[in-house]
């Protein structure tokens, strides 16, 4: 262990969400982790395919990167995931833990 540098290890009890949902076209279901690490945005983990983000309100305002990360095959598909990102993530203000 003496090649690395710990930058951190915390343990740290969260709330996790696991929450399934259908759409015109898809089905979706997602991990959503609750933490105080990561700036406070949740870990969204996708069950289908073990891709994840950290998403706050700011981000899921850019449909591109949505579609993108969870590899989302059309705009309508993006802009389903943004609306049900918008009703449950939590609206909290953005604060750098870097000075």
């Amino acid at each position: 262990m003496d090649l690395f540098e710990k930058l951190y290890d915390e343990h740290e009890n969260v709330k996790v969400r696991f929450i399934g949902f259908t759409t015109e076209h898809t089905r979706y279901d997602f991990g959503i982790v609750y933490t105080n690490m990561f700036f406070g945005k949740p870990l969204v983990v996708c069950m289908q395919t073990g891709r994840s983000t950290l998403l706050d309100n700011k981000d899921i305002e850019d449909i591109d990167h949505l579609q993108s990360v969870f590899r989302i095959q059309t705009k309508e598909q993006a802009a389903d995931l943004v609306e049900f990102f918008m009703e449950i993530l939590p609206n909290m203000p953005f604060e750098t833990q870097y000075d």
